[in-house]
């Protein structure tokens, strides 16, 4: 199960506000061992957030939505999410309790639409003001605004994926390359991750921001019994093809091969 992140919105997408959801979540799955594999930012088109839903309810993977839950006209997640799933909007009975319970008399038919979700959802808690979220299958569907979503995510973290957790460890190092180009390194990222199937090797290239000398960050992450020697071959290939490397914050290494 590869994990994903639908953001949906158009204040994010016209810059009215800036998404802090992406890098929360990847270090709520940081710290639980797991990585997050894709990322969607999507405006309030409710065909393109159906479409998408669409795709994504298809496959295996576990996907948490941000946004566009609530009973405004510019809220079309739960509407969507019930097309894309082929079914209707019910009112869901644990969130209609809490609506209840927190509104009283002052119920009205609109707030209990935020209690509508897609037929045979589950619901998820929500501490701050008590409106619920939802899931279905493996798909989460929580608010926008990140004081009830991120307690909401590490609840389902904690309450529906703890197996998950630490299941496969992980690790990373990585080197900066001067004096060569990625079309260069090709060959030899290739070359070692073939050679090394719990490994990804990657590259992140630098056109000198800063005043800092053009360089490639190159690395490895993945099973921590293969990264040392796995690096040890980055390093030779790195000299073998007229390259030079250095530790992260180290002195560079000999510009010779066969050291």
């Amino acid at each position: 199960m590869a994990i994903g992140a639908l953001i949906i919105g158009d204040e994010i997408m016209r810059g009215k506000r800036q998404d802090k959801h992406l890098a929360q979540l990847i270090a709520m799955l940081r710290s639980r061992g797991l990585t997050l594999a894709w990322c969607l930012y999507l405006g309030d088109s409710p065909e393109l957030i159906t479409a998408t839903l669409k795709r994504t309810l298809a496959g295996p993977d576990i996907v948490f939505s941000f946004g566009g839950i609530g009973a405004t006209p510019d809220d079309h997640t739960r509407a969507c999410a019930a097309a894309a799933a082929g079914v209707d909007l019910v009112l869901h009975a644990e969130a209609e309790a809490e609506i209840r319970a927190r509104f009283g008399a002052d119920t009205t038919p609109n707030r209990l639409k935020m209690g509508e979700f897609p037929r045979g959802a589950s619901s998820i808690p929500n501490d701050y003001n008590r409106i619920r979220g939802f899931s279905l299958g493996e798909h989460h569907f929580v608010p926008g605004f990140p004081i009830m979503a991120w307690p909401m995510v590490e609840w389902l973290l904690d309450q529906r994926y703890a197996q998950l957790f630490h299941r496969q460890p992980e690790a990373e190092a990585s080197i900066m390359v001067y004096d060569s180009v990625e079309s260069i390194l090709t060959p030899l990222m290739e070359a070692v991750e073939a050679r090394y199937r719990g490994l990804k090797v990657f590259s992140l290239p630098s056109v000198g921001e800063e005043g800092r000398r053009r360089h490639i960050e190159l690395g490895v992450r993945g099973a921590p019994d293969e990264v040392p020697s796995a690096m040890e071959e980055l390093k030779r290939g790195v000299i073998e093809v007229g390259g030079s490397w250095e530790a992260q914050g180290g002195p560079p290494a000999a510009e010779t091969a066969g050291w």
